[in-house]
């Protein structure tokens, strides 16, 4: 029996799974296919990380946040018919980014700039081997960028431990305790 919490973390990574990988990869050279690979690993990293540090909260921003990501990026796409320089349909703004994006800046947002650099150092890789390969404009990649770290930044916080602080008195000393969990 799946409780709540595995339930809805079941449905994340079967959304995420499904959405990255549902796109065929077919990349024409070793950069465009590791900025692929990259723009999955991001995601799948912010969602893992909610499950290293126990955070449940987490895994609801990030799911609203990704999906926000996703949605709005579908939308533009799909409402601001442009062509990519190598004339494909739907190049505006590049979901490869947005979703890159999207992950790196939950990492930072929630966890911290220990996570958020190096993820944002990944994410515009991402960004770059789309303008490299030719299948986005530097608009398409900067518009992606900016609604991967727009919808992340409305619905997430950053992540707070629970500390306890328990006041003692007795024996002739006094102070207060504090705790956290790992």
């Amino acid at each position: 029996m799946c409780t709540t919490k595995q339930a809805r973390a079941l449905l994340v990574f079967t959304f995420i799974a499904h959405f990255m990988f549902s796109v065929p990869v077919y990349a024409n050279d070793d950069i465009e296919l590791a900025g692929d690979i990259i723009r999955v690993i991001l995601p799948l990293t912010a969602a893992g990380m909610t499950f290293f540090h126990n955070d449940h909260e987490g895994l609801i921003q990030f799911s609203k946040s990704f999906l926000s990501t996703v949605g709005v990026t579908y939308a533009l796409q799909y409402s601001i018919d442009t062509n990519g320089p190598n004339g494909e349909e739907h190049s505006f703004p590049s979901g490869h980014t947005s979703t890159a994006f999207s992950g790196a800046s939950f990492l930072q947002r929630r966890y911290g700039w220990k996570y958020g650099i190096p993820a944002y150092a990944a994410a515009s890789f991402v960004g770059w081997s789309r303008i490299e390969s030719d299948n986005h404009y530097l608009k398409d990649v900067l518009a992606g960028a900016a609604i991967g770290i727009i919808t992340t930044y409305i619905f997430t916080d950053p992540y707070q431990k629970e500390v306890v602080a328990t006041p003692f008195v007795g024996g002739g000393q006094y102070g207060m305790l504090l705790s956290t969990t790992f």
